[in-house]
C-alpha cells in the first residue's frame, strides 16, 4: 500500500507527444492509462502539465518575455484539455482548473473546490502555470503542492534521476538515489527550477525525480520500489 495520501505529478508536454512536438493521441492515451493505474492505489492526485510540445519561450527570440510566457500558459491549457479527455475515455473522473479565467473552457482555480475534488477522488489537472509570467511550470507544481498539502511531488524527467553531471556528455556521471535540496542548489544540478526547489525546501516537500519513460515509474515508487532520485 502506498505511504502517500496525496501527490502532485508534473507531466511534460513532450510526454503527450510521441515525436516530442504537438499532441498525439497515442502519447496522451498512454499517459492517461498510467494515471488510471496510479489512481487505483487510492492516492489523491493532482497533475501539473507543461507546454513544451507546443511552445517554448526560449524559441520566441526577440518577443517580450511576458508575451512569450503567456503563450506558454495557453499551451498548457490545450495539453490539459487533451489529457482530461483521454482520462475520461478510460474511466477516470477529472477536472481541469486554470490559474487564469477562461470562460466556457476551464474552471477557475479555487482552492476549496480543488481540495473538495481531490478528497472525493477526482484527478485535478492544473493548467496555466502560476498565471504569471517569469514563473515556470516547475514553480506552479511546487506552489500547488504546498497549497494542497501534498505529501510529495513526482517530477518526470528526460533522464532517470539526478546526476552530479550531465550523463549525456559524461559517461562517468554519478546518479544520486537521495540528495538534499541544499546539495542540488549549491552544485547547480538543475533538477528543476531554482524557485521551485527553494519553495520545496522551505516547506519540507519531498520531490521524487524519475524518468518519464520508466514504465509505470510513479506507480512502482508508490508501491515501495526505489527508482529515480529523492530530494529531501
Amino acid at each position: 500500500m502506498t505511504r502517500y495520501k496525496r501527490i502532485l505529478l508534473k507531466i511534460s508536454g513532450e510526454a503527450l507527444s510521441v515525436s516530442g512536438s504537438g499532441i498525439n493521441n497515442e502519447g496522451v492515451s498512454a499517459v492517461a492509462e498510467q494515471i488510471k493505474r496510479i489512481t487505483e492505489t487510492g492516492v489523491e492526485l493532482g497533475i501539473v502539465v507543461g507546454g513544451g510540445n507546443l511552445w517554448r519561450g526560449r524559441s520566441s527570440e526577440q518577443m517580450d518575455r511576458s508575451v512569450a510566457d503567456h503563450i506558454g500558459m495557453l499551451a498548457t491549457v490545450m495539453n490539459g484539455l487533451a489529457l482530461s479527455e483521454a482520462l475520461k475515455a478510460c474511466g477516470v473522473d477529472c477536472r481541469v482548473v486554470s490559474s487564469f479565467t477562461i470562460d466556457k473552457i476551464c474552471e477557475p482555480y479555487y482552492l476549496p473546490k480543488v481540495l473538495e475534488y481531490m478528497t472525493s477522488g477526482k484527478v485535478v489537472i492544473f493548467v496555466g502555470g502560476t498565471g504569471l509570467p517569469y514563473f515556470s511550470t516547475d514553480t506552479a507544481l511546487s506552489l500547488r503542492a504546498c497549497e494542497t498539502h501534498a505529501d510529495a511531488v513526482f517530477y518526470l524527467k528526460n533522464i532517470d534521476g539526478i546526476y552530479d553531471s550531465d550523463p549525456k556528455t559524461n559517461p562517468k556521471a554519478k546518479k544520486y538515489d537521495e540528495i538534499t535540496f541544499d546539495k542540488v542548489i549549491s552544485d547547480n544540478l538543475k533538477a528543476m527550477d531554482l524557485t521551485a526547489m527553494a519553495m520545496c525546501r522551505e516547506y519540507g516537500l519531498k520531490v521524487v525525480a524519475l524518468s518519464k519513460d520508466e514504465p509505470d515509474g510513479v506507480l512502482r515508487v508508490l508501491n515501495g520500489e526505489k527508482l529515480g532520485t529523492t530530494i529531501k
